[in-house]
């Protein structure tokens, strides 16, 4: 172990990033050494206290098992007395640790030291009842560490948000979006910060984390600065990367790191709340005169930011007002499960409510005005009528899904959170991004993962049966919360919202989110579609009304979309094509109105494949059947929610959906750079992708119409249903055969050439795709991307170019419409 060790800690210095967390094997095998008088003792001892990683891992199970015994003298170690291992013991944060702790509380001789560990500490779950009865069967130090918690030690004894912050500016105009900070193709170091951090800004802004580096090593640091940032993808591999390079070193726990500043005129959503999570300070105001390499001062008591000559550069104002208290707290995750705390050792002591944290001001509603769908379905997972923008909640959430880009990562989280159980009612693993070229490290996570949500209640999906989205639509129960961690979690039925690793971890562990509850703004479709305009037309028009192509502008961004109208005609699963599209307009959440009878009609159908699933043998069916019963439950007396009519929304957005006369595309490399078809007509086209969440098995059936006794005129056409019964069904009907005999590629299930993680397109290549999202070196490097409907991709297939107007509808009036 030594010299493997040693090697590995040489081949991770040359690349300057700390080694790995060590296993429990390693732990295992020092724990055996430390137990041998030798030289290199307080080596051994500082890699167990500083090196294993926390919560509820293998390791930190090794680790809290050689400590309790050598406190309970079952073995001596000359380098580690048992006061020295409760002390190490308290660092743990919580987990395997926690039980131990509780033991040592009856002991005589430890149990002022065991009080003393537990006030630091939060994590402790059910524990706190065993210490509550300690405590009422007359145990002192018990009661020591409930009234502790009472009075909110562990959070008291952290220092405050500084007043002032001086950092070395490191800028990056324009947008920086996720893919920047956390390239999809590098997803397989995702769980590796250290190492993942050094492809940060590879094609954005190359050799930035060297600079940034510098400034660390210096002892300056930097706080990070940019027009717009983190919009696209819910990834915490972006912040985690970026707190990587400005944050600090969290004690005890290895590879990670928390805090940080970021300023940016203009923060997605998910990225400020993932940011808040990882204890890290975002800061909104005008950038345009902080110049790049500069020292700046964040006055966080006077909202200013100034130069290192007291210039004032710009002003700001810290919402919400609890980011304070995050701060302090480490982040909103430990905030809230620590508040939770002090709330319940209040209650069981008989104290008033604690005055210790900043409160939210309570929002009062409008007169003569009611509730959005959006705020009547949060309210309700609130148990009340409804809640208001600003409104600070906790919501239920019913339904959890993770996928396997971040689903390392997640289970990470869970580990650190100590979880052993899930409370949200589903929990969902997917592997719908590894599936179809897995390497040794996807084969390893396909092996272990889908134990590791068994062991805690949740239900993994195979690899190949596709895409998350698709199959946490057939499960969910209208009018209920949903959280995901993935960009497009934006689902038809109630509402779901995008999170990074660390927020779904939380609500899988606790079965509730934090939410500072967004604006809402009403998205109105009126009238008919014309012949051979479809919904990604539609998706591409809005964009185009409502987001400037520069990205920096929005008039969606961070607000909740609450589409009426037209949506009322749609079916559940065309509904998603419009819901999912909400996360490239930077909104915070989406609703859509749908008619009751296509809800019922599709939960009908949804019985029946869940059913299937538990027919299959899926692990944990007992989440799948529970979730099977509670939607036959709604199937007996349906009743969805509606908005008031008088409900208050920020703004509204009217399209007229007769205005679009041809097809709508996003242009390189930007999904809010929409124009029309007829503005790029004749461009040669060398690839086309038709897959992703943002199809369904209509979508395939339409484009094989197209292609049906033809050959493709482009250099690669790409097929990729998004589930495997869709495959099934599409192969029984011999759909997939038309497109074999065109001369296309058919991948399995799942997300594929979508992310660009595993398969890419060729270099340089000009793309026309189906997929999500459009931004530089996603699909592949130097790759020139062109968004729209699978109908159009389907002509642009069979052309080689992009056609014109005319040639589209003549087409698709033939050929799909059978009107000769």
């Amino acid at each position: 172990m030594n010299h493997q060790y040693s090697e590995h800690v040489s081949q991770r210095a040359s690349q300057a990033i700390p080694p790995l967390p060590l296993s429990a094997s390693q732990v295992d095998e020092l724990c055996k050494k430390l137990l041998d008088d030798t030289e290199k003792q307080s080596y051994l001892v500082d890699l167990l206290v500083t090196r294993v990683p926390a919560g509820v891992a293998e390791a930190a199970k090794a680790k809290a098992d050689f400590l309790a015994s050598i406190v309970m003298n079952d073995i001596k170690c000359s380098a580690i007395s048992p006061e020295y291992a409760i002390e190490i013991l308290a660092t743990m944060v919580g987990g395997y640790n926690v039980k131990y702790l509780v033991d040592f509380l009856s002991h005589t001789k430890y149990a002022a030291q065991a009080a003393k560990a537990f006030k630091k500490l939060i994590l402790i779950f059910d524990s706190f009842d065993d210490i509550k009865a300690l405590m009422d069967n007359g145990n002192e130090y018990a009661k020591e560490v409930i009234t502790s918690w009472a009075e909110a030690e562990w959070f008291l004894s952290r220092p405050q948000m500084p007043e002032t912050i001086e950092k070395i500016v490191y800028k990056v105009d324009g947008v920086v979006n996720n893919d920047d900070l956390s390239p999809p193709k590098h997803v397989a170091t995702r769980a590796d910060i250290p190492l993942h951090s050094l492809t940060m800004g590879e094609d954005k802004f190359p050799g930035g984390i060297n600079i940034m580096q510098k400034n660390r090593d210096s002892g300056e640091g930097t706080v990070f600065v940019g027009d717009t940032v983190g919009i696209g993808s819910s990834r915490k591999s972006a912040v985690n990367s970026l707190i990587w390079a400005i944050g600090e070193d969290i004690p005890y726990i290895p590879n990670k790191r928390s805090g940080g500043v970021v300023i940016a005129g203009s923060i997605a959503p998910v990225f400020f709340n993932t940011l808040v999570d990882s204890g890290g300070l975002p800061v909104l105001c005008d950038v345009s005169k902080i110049e790049n390499g500069a020292k700046i001062i964040i006055d966080t008591q006077k909202s200013e930011v100034r130069n290192i000559n007291g210039k004032l550069l710009s002003q700001f104002l810290l919402s919400p007002i609890t980011l304070p208290d995050a701060y302090r707290a480490g982040g909103r995750i430990p905030l809230i499960i620590g508040r939770k705390l002090t709330q319940k050792a209040r209650e069981v002591l008989g104290m008033e409510k604690e005055n210790i944290f900043i409160k939210h001001e309570n929002v009062q509603a409008k007169d003569g005005k009611g509730f959005t769908l959006a705020q009547k379905i949060i309210g309700r997972a609130c148990g009340k009528s409804g809640v208001l923008p600003g409104e600070t909640c906790e919501p239920k959430v019913s339904t959890v899904g993770s996928q396997d880009a971040t689903g390392v990562m997640t289970c990470d989280e869970l580990t650190e959170l100590a979880c052993l159980k899930f409370q949200a009612s589903l929990t969902i693993q997917s592997f719908c991004h590894t599936a179809a070229y897995p390497n040794e490290n996807d084969i390893v996570m396909h092996n272990t993962l889908p134990e590791y949500f068994k062991t805690r209640g949740g239900v993994a999906l195979k690899p190949g049966d596709g895409i998350i989205h698709s199959w946490l639509n057939r499960m969910l129960i209208p009018d209920q919360v949903g959280i995901g961690g993935d960009s497009h979690m934006h689902s038809p039925l109630g509402i779901s919202f995008p999170a990074g690793s660390g927020l779904v971890a939380f609500a899988a562990t606790l079965g509730m989110m934090p939410l500072d509850v967004p604006e809402s703004l009403l998205l109105r479709l009126n009238g008919k579609l014309r012949n051979g305009i479809v919904l990604r037309d539609v998706v591409n028009y809005i964009a185009m009304k409502g987001a400037e192509h520069s990205g920096k502008k929005s008039i969606f961004n961070g607000k909740i979309l609450e589409m009426e109208g037209f949506t009322s005609e749609l079916t559940v699963e065309q509904a998603f094509e419009l819901t999912a599209s909400v996360a490239e307009r930077s909104g915070a959440g989406c609703t859509i109105d749908l008619a009751q009878e296509k809800v019922v009609e599709y939960l009908e159908s949804n019985v029946t494949i869940m059913q299937s699933i538990i027919n299959d043998g899926y692990e944990c069916k007992d989440a799948i059947t529970n979730r099977l019963e509670e939607i036959r439950k709604w199937l007996i007396e349906p009743n969805l929610l509606r908005r008031d009519v008088n409900a208050d929304f920020s703004d509204e957005l009217e399209i007229d959906l007769a205005e679009i006369e041809e097809p709508v595309i996003a242009a390189p490399n930007d999904p809010n750079n929409t124009c029309w078809l007829s503005e790029h007509k004749g461009v040669e086209i060398d690839e086309v992708f038709i897959g992703s969440c943002m199809t369904n098995i209509n979508h395939f059936r339409a484009a094989a119409r197209v292609l049906a006794g033809k050959k493709i005129g482009v250099n690669k056409l790409w097929i990729v249903p998004p589930t495997r019964m869709d495959m099934k069904s599409l192969r029984a009907d011999g759909i997939i055969r038309i497109f074999e005999n065109a001369g296309a590629r058919i991948e399995i299930p799942g997300c594929s050439l979508c992310m660009g993680n595993q398969a890419r397109s060729e270099e340089n290549a000009t793309v026309f795709s189906t997929s999500t999202k459009n931004t530089n070196n996603r699909m592949g490097t130097g790759a020139k991307m062109y968004l729209g409907s699978a109908e159009l991709a389907a002509i642009v297939a069979l052309l080689g170019t992009i056609p014109t107007a005319e040639q589209y509808f003549r087409i698709y009036n033939q050929e799909i419409l059978g009107v000769r």
